[in-house]
């Protein structure tokens, strides 16, 4: 910047921090762009996609013999319920695999293809760009979450009829209160894949093996999901990532569960910060071999 375009009175140090924050954004831009262009990230968001529409088949088949009563005739009797049905299947394994991916890939994928190096000669510094990383794993999350979500909806009003849903508490609301706890499904869903995503970047800071990265970051989901089902440790599920993740049901309650879900959202909260100091303190310290 010229004397004269400083010349409105910025001190040097606020040019420096204009000239950080339009380097990040460009940065998250060509992160953002990058992931999204990626052939095999853009064939995991295509599966994301199929997936709600196969459910939604295999239920409108199921459903021909179906008194009603069960959750296949709930759903087979209202297409939002569809939206719902398809965060049960998937939460386990299929998005947390996706997520897991992108994450693990972030860090060691570029030391295995040896650009990190360059990444880190720019001028935002080694917190900065983690930082950016991390805000790009967060941006696929809703970006996937958003993707099933909509999928589910465009294929339940496809195959089955839209109404008043009727609640796992009983009470029956209008469409459009159902399509806003959608909304609420969404945003708790993009958040527990965040925590996950934490959990996967730190992981991807251990190693230059992508696939290294990705695996231990299933391996943890996995092993997490048995625990929970053990009666015999049950004692350690309040502090397993996965045991909140179907806390998004408190969204088909009334009131909504508030509470439970927050609860969640602390646990991914605590998840991010504890995984997310890891993750920093093993980066800034990296020493870049690759």
């Amino acid at each position: 910047m010229s004397v004269r375009e400083n010349a409105g009175g910025l001190a040097p140090s606020h040019v420096r921090q204009v000239r950080h924050m339009r380097h990040l954004t460009r940065l998250l831009g060509s992160e953002i762009g990058l992931t999204f262009r990626r052939p095999r990230n853009l064939a995991m968001l295509g599966v994301l996609a199929v997936v709600p529409v196969l459910v939604g088949v295999a239920v409108r088949v199921a459903s021909d013999g179906d008194a009603g009563g069960s959750i296949i005739g709930q759903i087979a009797g209202n297409g939002l319920m569809l939206t719902f049905a398809a965060f049960v299947v998937m939460m386990p394994i299929v998005l947390p695999l996706t997520v897991a991916v992108v994450a693990g890939d972030a860090i060691a994928g570029e030391a295995a293809q040896g650009t990190l190096r360059y990444l880190l000669a720019a001028p935002a510094g080694r917190t900065r760009l983690l930082l950016v990383k991390y805000a790009n794993v967060v941006v696929f999350c809703l970006a996937a979450c958003a993707l099933v979500a909509l999928s589910a909806l465009v294929a339940g009003l496809v195959l089955f009829p839209v109404g008043p849903v009727t609640l796992l508490s009983g009470t029956t609301i209008p469409a459009a209160d159902a399509l806003l706890r959608v909304g609420v499904v969404v945003l708790y869903a993009a958040a527990g894949m965040a925590a996950l995503g934490a959990v996967a970047l730190a992981v991807s800071t251990l190693t230059e093996a992508p696939i290294g990265a990705v695996a231990t970051s299933v391996v943890l989901v996995v092993v997490s999901q048995v625990l929970s089902a053990i009666p015999q440790v049950a004692a350690v599920r309040p502090v397993l990532l996965t045991s909140w993740w179907g806390a998004f049901d408190g969204a088909l309650r009334a009131p909504v569960a508030f509470d439970e879900m927050g609860q969640g959202l602390l646990a991914f909260a605590a998840y991010v910060l504890i995984f997310g100091s890891i993750a920093w303190s093993r980066f800034t310290s990296k020493d870049i071999t690759a």
